[in-house]
């Protein structure tokens, strides 16, 4: 099956008849600096799982899922309310584009042009740049019949230093086996590059309960991208295993993670680029079609699982690193490694790397990638 009739039977897979017990409900949740209504989309399902999804930035405020025991904690960080979310802060729960991650130099090369992006890490360009999608307050519709919302933004030409119109729609879409997808489509009026994905942060014993590092992880990678000091890929595939960034059997997030090894203290912890081994062979979606796994982590307390699955061809782990007394949720107090991202994605730095899988996106071929979170406990 190629990649994309294998995504497009994912999403039909993930879009069945809405169930009597299941709802999505929406609420004014407060207003932009401007003025503008920001609204809040709450999804729920039969088994009592809730999303709830704002149309600023895109950004998931909550999930909602049950433990061994049936006791429902949200598992990703983030605030009570949209004001937090309107300031600076970590990328909680959002949307990140038009290139998540980081772009050297902030500039890259298109059919012998150059283009300069927002230099805003340093000399170097990450997740879109100042004013991102993460910033952007998106057309939000309930899709009918579905448990679904679906934004939609338009990204003008220039924008952040990126050619070309971008229009992009993200679906959040609840199933009823406790999976939560989002579908990310994007057209252009002129070749430019793409990179989306969603960059929560998740803890799931419960946000606000502390550090992650008693999570079991397991990333069926063997390889990953090398960076330089600033975190840009110098361009080198190299082998994880039989080193600390090695999880290709489940290892706690902290067993090796203060070890003296020079990838690891560059980011205080982990933050790579883990490449997905193609073609596909992973989990499968209830008794659906089949996308790569790419991460599956166990938290042992609460026995909660969180499976991802995703089309692109890699996926960023970040632990949180310099996440330092951030106010959250209940007054709840976030400090380094008490969340973990698990972002797929396009390679870091790929516009500059031809040898890398290219991250061009060009009139007449749409841009189109599927990541899907489940959720289950043992």
């Amino acid at each position: 099956m190629s990649r994309r009739a294998l995504l497009a039977a994912a999403i039909a897979f993930m879009t069945p008849s809405l169930p009597a017990a299941a709802s999505v409900t929406s609420q004014v949740w407060g207003k932009t600096s401007a003025g503008e209504d920001v609204q809040l989309f709450v999804l729920t399902n039969q088994n009592g799982m809730e999303a709830r999804i704002t149309n600023y930035g895109g950004i998931i405020v909550s999930i909602k899922v049950p433990d061994k025991a049936g006791k429902l904690a949200d598992v990703v960080l983030g605030f009570d309310t949209l004001e937090p979310y309107l300031g600076k802060h970590p990328h909680f729960g959002c949307l990140t584009g038009r290139y998540a991650n980081r772009i050297g130099e902030a500039s890259f090369e298109i059919d012998g042009v150059r283009y300069e992006v927002s230099a805003n890490s340093g000399k170097n360009h990450i997740h879109g740049g100042k004013e991102a999608f993460d910033k952007k307050l998106w057309q939000a519709k309930i899709l009918e019949g579905e448990n679904a919302v679906e934004l939609s933004y338009t990204s003008a030409d220039g924008e952040e230093g990126f050619p070309g119109k971008l229009d992009c729609k993200v679906t959040y879409r609840l199933s009823e086996n406790n999976a939560l997808s989002i579908e990310y489509k994007a057209e252009t009026d002129k070749p430019t590059v793409v990179n989306l994905t969603n960059h929560s942060y998740f803890n799931l014993a419960g946000e606000g309960s502390g550090d992650i590092l008693d999570h079991e992880l397991m990333i069926p990678a063997e390889t990953y991208t090398v960076t330089d000091d600033d975190l840009i890929p110098t361009g080198e595939i190299a082998s994880v295993l039989d080193t600390p960034l090695d999880f290709t059997t489940p290892h706690r997030i902290g067993e090796r993670i203060g070890v003296n090894f020079k990838p690891l203290l560059q980011g205080k912890g982990y933050d790579h680029n883990y490449i997905i081994p193609q073609p596909t062979s992973g989990s499968t979606i209830g008794s659906g079609p089949q996308l790569p796994l790419v991460a599956r982590v166990k938290d042992p307390k609460s026995g909660r699982i969180m499976e991802v699955m995703t089309s692109d061809p890699a996926v960023q782990l970040y632990t949180g690193n310099h996440l330092k007394s951030v106010k959250g949720k209940s007054g709840h107090v976030y400090e380094a490694r008490h969340g973990f991202c698990l972002e797929t994605q396009k390679y870091p730095d790929s516009p500059n790397k031809p040898q890398f899988p290219s991250a061009v996106v060009r009139p007449g071929e749409p841009y189109l990638h599927i990541t899907i979170f489940k959720f289950s406990a043992e």
